[in-house]
């Protein structure tokens, strides 16, 4: 899957360079050429990357670096500015830049610095994957733990199988021969009402203080994790 990078610079011969390069390097790449359409293009694209230019009229690229980041967007950003002064460096990274790059600057250096903040990215989204949510139920894979908001579940290990299986398949109708083939590693036996025992246990502790009920059962099919 191609990797989307927003490019917001208002120098068209600048975004021109970098669509042309980046798409050749095999990036999917849109542009902005002012501040507000890039917080736009922000919204729509959710890209892997921002390459952000300082000076620009109107909105200039530390405010635009400054929003992103306020609201919440973790998407790494690589500042453009044709000032290579210390103190617009630190603010540019105090605002939650990644990298810094001054113009004029060598195509080569660029796609390095793309390629290694998007390497960053994709270990710490590598790392986040050991963390499971849906609804308000966390599960971590790494330290087993389970919460239901900011709640700590405390499971037997069997349970935290079964609401980890459930959670690798939000909304999917999941049979009961399925289910005991994946966590107790057998055929389901109608006379076994093993299954059953541990649905209750686990909606029990994930309902004790009231919560609503997240694990559905449908008649005739099997179970669902689905908030109703």
């Amino acid at each position: 899957m191609r990797e989307h990078i927003l490019v917001i610079d208002d120098d068209d011969k600048i975004t021109s360079m970098l669509r042309r390069s980046l798409a050749f390097e095999g990036y999917s790449v849109v542009t902005a050429n002012n501040g507000a359409e890039g917080l736009k293009q922000m919204l729509a694209l959710e890209p892997n990357l921002l390459i952000l230019d300082v000076m620009m009229p109107h909105m200039d690229g530390w405010e635009v670096c400054r929003r992103v980041r306020e609201g919440g967007s973790q998407v790494p950003i690589l500042m453009l500015t044709a000032k290579d002064e210390i103190a617009d460096r630190v603010k540019g990274l105090d605002l939650g830049a990644d990298d810094y790059l001054v113009k004029p600057f060598a195509l080569e250096e660029l796609l390095a610095r793309v390629r290694s903040l998007l390497r960053r990215r994709g270990g710490a989204e590598e790392q986040r994957t050991n963390r499971i949510q849906y609804d308000d139920i966390l599960l971590d894979l790494d330290t087993r733990e389970v919460f239901r908001a900011e709640r700590l579940v405390e499971l037997t290990t069997k349970e935290f199988e079964l609401l980890h299986l459930f959670m690798q398949n939000p909304k999917r109708v999941l049979s009961r021969d399925t289910i005991m083939e994946k966590i107790w590693g057998y055929d389901y036996s109608g006379e076994s009402n093993v299954l059953e025992v541990y649905i209750a246990l686990l909606r029990q502790k994930l309902e004790d203080h009231g919560e609503k009920r997240i694990i559905q059962t449908v008649r005739g099919a099997g179970y669902v994790l689905r908030g109703e």
